[in-house]
């Protein structure tokens, strides 16, 4: 009787083995397509350069349309809706225009953006966006140098003056701490986010 005992057992030895496995192979390796092929043919032909340049000349276009004049705000509604008075009061309290400077309020109802730029116009292109995952971004030069996402729009109106007045310096380039990563004399590294 043991012995039938064993046999049994014996007979019963891959049980951990998964016996309702398909009896499909994978496919050999060259003809599976990598991870994330799909999102790299999406992006295929992407010209990053053209990208950041229509979104300065979109900013630059909008400081025209608005007729933005120097140290005083433009006002440029997107849409028939619109944030409200106080809103606008408030962000215009957060960001005092520089004397040199420029700045439109672009109102698309649910979001209010902010686009300063100083003298000469267009050297240096501030853009704050008052919205739910508010946002700042900064261009000189043409060169897309900082992008920093906050917590909510009062988080960025709470630090959107020292923002404005560390990035219209005209030494900005010559501070030892503006960026972090080394670079070479005069030469900026690409932007940085925190996402």
């Amino acid at each position: 009787m043991p012995n039938d005992e064993r046999s049994d057992q014996g007979g019963d030895t891959n049980w951990w083995v998964e016996k309702l496995k398909s009896k499909e192979r994978a496919k050999p390796e060259e003809q599976q397509a990598l991870a994330g092929a799909s999102f790299f043919r999406s992006v295929e032909g992407y010209d990053q350069e053209q990208a950041t340049k229509n979104l300065t000349d979109l900013n630059m276009n909008l400081l025209t349309e608005a007729k933005a004049t120097p140290g005083a705000w433009a006002y440029l509604p997107l849409i028939g809706d619109r944030c409200s008075p106080e809103q606008i009061e408030r962000v215009k309290r957060a960001l005092p225009l520089p004397r040199e400077a420029s700045g439109v309020l672009v109102d698309s109802g649910h979001a209010l953006r902010a686009i300063i730029t100083g003298t000469p116009r267009g050297e240096r292109i501030l853009e704050f966006n008052f919205m739910d995952e508010a946002s700042f971004d900064c261009w000189i030069k043409g060169e897309w140098v900082c992008e920093r996402v906050y917590r909510g729009r009062r988080e960025l109106l709470r630090r959107a003056a020292e923002l404005l007045r560390r990035y219209m310096a005209k030494d900005l380039m010559k501070e030892d701490g503006f960026f972090s990563a080394p670079h070479a004399q005069g030469a900026l590294p690409p932007a940085r986010t925190e996402w």
